[in-house]
């Protein structure tokens, strides 16, 4: 059971691809996306456990056609803070208790139709799926790497002494109805991400806002610099413009009902 459940927007690669698609090259990172952590308040009731079926059922004006996956990386939060009293990056770590592996499932017609101006909500809300066992921080460690130089400098809230990230090699791959054996359409990695999860955590409290232990908080979808690293089936499908190949005798643009996802880290 997640408390409260935050989903971030981590991934350069990500946001700027899908920059691209809906508002062409010119404009592709919105300003404030090099200066803060982009994220949003997600529904906790619907974080599931990996295993639980997901229902694409038809509303009255249609099923969704563009049902997507997004790759994504989540932790749990540890010791929480009191309201009124921001985590310091400093001491962010402190904070993370372990991570999961997630799919934030996204119906992409409904998403494109309801976004403006709040954001996401029905689109997301019918089911994300994290898997069962959580990965402490500590088992985490020896997968250290440098994080990614961020220019411009972040604000001193989110300046980090030590920034790192984790080397972890990321695959979701497919498996549709009436396949023997699934197919491998992703080959990411968590360490391609531009904000960290110390970050994120600053930056959700900077205003007081209390964390509680359980919170789940989100990395947003992982996204490399090259086609197959793409954490999206509306990457790898460049927003239903391309097949994405499933074996030698079926293909994909979007999800199918029957289709199971796998998720490996």
């Amino acid at each position: 059971h997640a408390g409260d459940y935050t989903d971030f927007y981590s991934s350069r690669q990500h946001a700027t691809n899908v920059g691209i698609m809906f508002r062409g090259k010119e404009n592709a990172l919105m300003p404030n996306w090099l200066h803060l952590p982009v994220g949003y308040h997600g529904r906790a009731s619907s974080v599931v456990v990996s295993g639980t079926p997901i229902r694409n059922k038809p509303p009255v004006f249609g099923a969704c056609k563009r049902l997507d996956i997004e790759l994504e990386m989540a932790f749990f939060v540890g010791p929480g803070n009191k309201y009124g009293e921001p985590v310091p990056i400093s001491r962010a770590q402190e904070h993370i208790f372990g991570m999961v592996l997630m799919n934030d499932w996204s119906a992409r017609d409904i998403q494109k139709w309801e976004y403006v101006p709040l954001g996401p909500f029905l689109s997301k809300s019918f089911g994300t799926t994290i898997s069962p066992w959580v990965v402490t921080m500590e088992a985490l460690m020896p997968f250290v790497l440098p994080n990614p130089v961020q220019d411009p400098k972040p604000l001193p809230y989110l300046q980090d002494k030590e920034p790192y990230t984790f080397d972890i090699k990321l695959f979701v791959a497919i498996k549709g109805e009436g396949m023997s054996t699934p197919t491998t359409i992703c080959r990411s990695n968590f360490k391609h991400m531009y904000w960290t999860m110390k970050q994120q955590l600053a930056h959700h409290s900077i205003n007081g806002c209390n964390l509680r232990p359980g919170d789940l908080l989100a990395s947003g979808t992982i996204s490399g610099p090259e086609p197959e690293s793409f954490g999206s089936m509306l990457e790898l499908s460049w927003n239903g413009t391309k097949e994405i190949p499933l074996g030698s005798r079926q293909s994909r643009k979007f999800l199918q009902d029957g289709d199971e996802i796998i998720l490996t880290g």
